[in-house]
């Protein structure tokens, strides 16, 4: 038994892109601009060795650290001897209100003198205690690595301790 197909009446129709070829017009050159506003930091940040060798005490000794906390800050060099305790800074919101914030003014100061003595150190390692804000920890980060400052009529970002660990003060 054979059976005979045959379609009747079929067209070639066209394919109607004019409202996806609008819609590209419009969402391409909106993208392409995003992408300009659009800017991602990312903070370069030394973890631990987890090769579990020998702690080298003679590291530890000459180790830098800035110690964030709710009190402020400590900057500690060598090992347990504080350069500066730096506490928090009052200021006055327009509402009159005052608030206690961290003086990163006051933490890139200390840390440019530190540099000053100090030319040939790159490391430092930034010890927060539990509760300090994610944010409280990145400006503290961005404090440690660089500072901006005026030179020839133009900002420039100058490099003090760029290569940051993190570590837990308990």
């Amino acid at each position: 038994m054979k059976f005979k197909f045959s379609y009747k009446g079929t067209d070639d129709e066209e394919l109607d892109v004019t409202s996806f070829m609008n819609l590209m017009i419009v969402l391409v050159p909106v993208l392409l601009l995003s992408m300009t506003f659009t800017q991602v930091t990312v903070l370069d940040v030394k973890l631990p060795d987890l090769t579990g060798g020998a702690y080298n005490s003679e590291d530890s000794q000459s180790q830098l650290e800035v110690v964030v906390d709710h009190q402020g800050f400590q900057v500690v060099y060598p090992a347990n001897v504080v350069i500066k305790a730096i506490p928090l800074k009052m200021e006055t919101l327009e509402s009159g209100e005052e608030i206690e914030n961290l003086d990163y003014l006051m933490l890139s100061k200390v840390l440019q003198e530190v540099k000053r003595q100090l030319p040939e150190k790159r490391d430092a390692v930034v010890k927060a205690n539990a509760g300090v804000s994610y944010q409280n920890l990145i400006s503290t980060m961005q404090a440690v690595k660089s500072y901006q400052t005026v030179i020839a009529a133009s900002m420039v970002e100058v490099e003090l301790f760029p290569e940051i660990s993190l570590g837990d003060e308990s």
